[in-house]
């Protein structure tokens, strides 16, 4: 069949049209509830929520990025200057404010997810989904940028599976989870609103 008859034009048209469809259905049943992604550093929260967000036509909020421009600093430097624990603390407030705002798609920081008032706020205002990465993927994606206060340690890679060893276990608590993987965005894009449609129920409420 040519590529240019009118038939493929109305199958494309068709596909486009039931895609819109069901991101509007997702929208609707979402109500006032958010999208938050959880996983580790690498995993491609930042990336896939920005995709995820103009799918569905939804504020995209990243919580790392919220708290620069809070505190005026990278979080390198908030690290290094204030420590662990008072980033953490401020990232908890963070997203508490954040999921005030919603409906939104928000990206969460590696270690956002294992604090238990941030999980019980999130089961309240959000549906959480974690995207999950095997380690090659996660040190392929991590070894690009040197700004990872959690991976400055004589063995990052040992550091990796520590911390995959730690928090896997509750990022599976997650409402859902998607494979993070090499393959085009989109398609992880497309995986999560499939996941979401599913968790949400099926057709429109």
């Amino acid at each position: 069949m040519n590529s240019d008859s009118p038939e493929l034009h109305a199958e494309g048209a068709r596909a486009v049209s039931a895609g819109a469809a069901i991101e509007d259905s997702i929208r609707r049943r979402l109500g006032g509830r958010s999208i938050v992604l959880v996983g580790l550093m690498g995993a491609g929260k930042s990336t896939v929520g920005r995709r995820l967000a103009a799918r569905l036509g939804l504020p995209f909020r990243d919580a790392d990025r919220e708290i620069e421009a809070g505190s005026g600093m990278s979080i390198p430097d908030y690290f290094a200057q204030h420590g662990e624990a008072s980033f953490r603390d401020g990232e908890r407030r963070v997203i508490a404010r954040l999921l005030q705002e919603g409906p939104l798609v928000l990206a969460t920081g590696g270690g956002a997810y294992m604090n238990p008032e941030t999980r019980r706020r999130v089961a309240e205002a959000g549906i959480s989904v974690w995207l999950r990465a095997d380690f090659d993927v996660l040190m392929r994606r991590v070894r690009k940028r040197s700004n990872r206060p959690l991976l400055q340690t004589p063995d990052p890679e040992a550091t990796m599976r520590e911390l995959m060893e730690k928090r896997y276990p509750v990022y599976a608590l997650a409402d859902l989870a998607v494979e993070s993987r090499e393959i085009p965005h989109d398609k992880v894009v497309q995986e999560a609103i499939q996941a979401l449609d599913g968790w949400l129920g099926m057709g429109p409420s």
